[in-house]
């Protein structure tokens, strides 16, 4: 019914950027809360950043003035600017969103299957 696919990825070194990009597709009427989240090696998923359809953003504390989130509600696009990259900001990366597809009024949570992020000390 949906499908989120994310991109951008890969190795840097600490002090670098990334662009992380997530599209969603699929028959898709309407895209609600739009998100990225984080999974550590060893660790549990994480919150990192959430935006409205409205544009409200949200972060996680430890990556506040260092990322940024924003989407594109034309393209069912969320994005993830990734600046002064730090060795703990490793992990993979998954894009995250609320949405109704033409098959269902309700509201479904779907995810994507991650991009992976090393950052180099």
């Amino acid at each position: 019914q949906a499908q989120l696919v994310e991109s951008g990825g890969g190795l840097v070194q600490a002090g670098g950027s990334l662009r992380l990009s997530c599209a969603a597709s699929g028959s898709i009427t309407s895209v609600n809360v739009m998100g990225w989240y984080r999974q550590a090696p060893g660790k549990e998923r994480e919150l990192i950043a959430i935006i409205t359809g409205g544009g409200r953003t949200n972060y996680a504390d430890s990556v506040k003035g260092r990322f940024t989130i924003s989407r594109d509600n034309a393209k069912n696009a969320v994005y993830l600017q990734m600046n002064s990259l730090k060795p703990e900001d490793t992990g993979v990366y998954y894009c995250n969103a609320d949405l109704r597809t033409r098959f269902s009024s309700d509201l479904m949570n779907y995810w994507g299957n991650g991009t992976l992020v090393t950052v180099s000390s």
